[in-house]
């Protein structure tokens, strides 16, 4: 127990027979159960954790769930979230299979929730300079870029380093939300940010320590993630306007990035056709210059004033 809560962790794991052993040995004492949740791992894995629960030292809080298929990092941990939350967990962390989240930083991670402060923390691994040096450039990138996306998706304008998987959740948060509907893949982490907001859930950044080059491998290719994460983020927006904005609580700002959207669309047709226009006759056209511009400017203060209204709605969950 921690502070007189029961700590639960969820370990999303898919073919980590290197590290998988590492994570459970290294887990801290006051953690009453550790869910390995193996995604249907064509390696070792399995072997590897059946050797620690048939070890009386670890088998008291080991619990070892495998999935029928490979379904994603998303089911593995919704299975892990729903299993501690029916064995009463008060607080819910994840940490990764393959080693890459310090254990020193998990109390960090869990106290605001334990305390009753918030009823989700991330980990932030951008908060100090080390992770320009730690993470790989094209990761780094990919990342800040999702990030940012994140925060307009979300409504979180106060969290950076979407892609972390370091969490910890409350039982309440776990209970109240439909986590079925979770994406399943590495949009996990963007889509629950979205569906805590749209519950109103109060989520806080504390800076962990990136860990790299343990022996991991990724999975992750950028080319492929961040077109699929950043349509994923759009549809998830849109979603969050409607049930946040419209469904459950009227508010302006709904009108603010629609007259956006339209004028800045607007705007992109007007300047398609001053582009062609110029390739044409080698002038561009002054009223449709007139009204690019016009709708160009109005469209990005509409944007703006939307943004704006957005962080003043969301400002008291953190």
């Amino acid at each position: 127990m921690f502070e007189r809560k029961k700590i639960g962790v969820v370990v999303p794991a898919y073919n980590e027979q290197l590290l998988i052993g590492r994570v459970i040995e290294t887990m801290p004492a006051y953690v009453d159960r550790i869910y390995i949740v193996d995604d249907f791992s064509s390696d070792e894995t399995e072997a590897r954790v059946a050797a620690y629960l048939a070890d009386r030292k670890h088998k008291k809080r080991l619990t070892y769930l495998r999935l029928k298929s490979n379904q994603g990092v998303g089911k593995a941990i919704v299975r892990g979230y729903q299993q501690a939350a029916a064995d009463g967990m008060d607080v819910v962390a994840v940490m990764a299979g393959d080693a890459q989240m310090d254990p020193d930083d998990l109390p960090a991670v869990i106290t605001p929730v334990v305390r009753g402060e918030c009823d989700y923390v991330k980990g932030n691994r951008l908060f100090t300079g080390e992770a320009w040096e730690t993470i790989p450039r094209y990761r780094y990138l990919g990342n800040a870029t999702l990030s940012l996306l994140t925060k307009i998706a979300s409504g979180y304008w106060h969290v950076a380093d979407s892609q972390t998987g370091y969490t910890a959740i409350s039982r309440a948060a776990i209970e109240l939300m439909p986590l079925d509907k979770l994406y399943s893949r590495y949009g996990y982490p963007n889509h629950i940010l979205v569906m805590l907001n749209v519950y109103n859930q109060r989520v806080r950044d504390v800076p962990v320590r990136p860990v790299y080059n343990i022996g991991e491998k990724s999975g992750i290719k950028l080319r492929k993630v961040v077109p699929r994460l950043s349509w994923l983020l759009l549809k998830n927006f849109l979603w969050r306007m409607k049930e946040k904005y419209i469904i459950r609580d009227f508010h302006p700002l709904v009108f603010f990035y629609s007259f956006a959207f339209a004028l800045l669309g607007g705007s992109g047709l007007l300047g398609a056709r001053i582009l062609w226009k110029i390739y044409e006759t080698g002038n561009a056209p002054p009223i449709n210059t007139l009204a690019f511009m016009f709708a160009a400017i109005t469209g990005i203060q509409f944007l703006l004033f939307a943004m704006w209204f957005d962080m003043d709605s969301n400002k008291h969950l953190r």
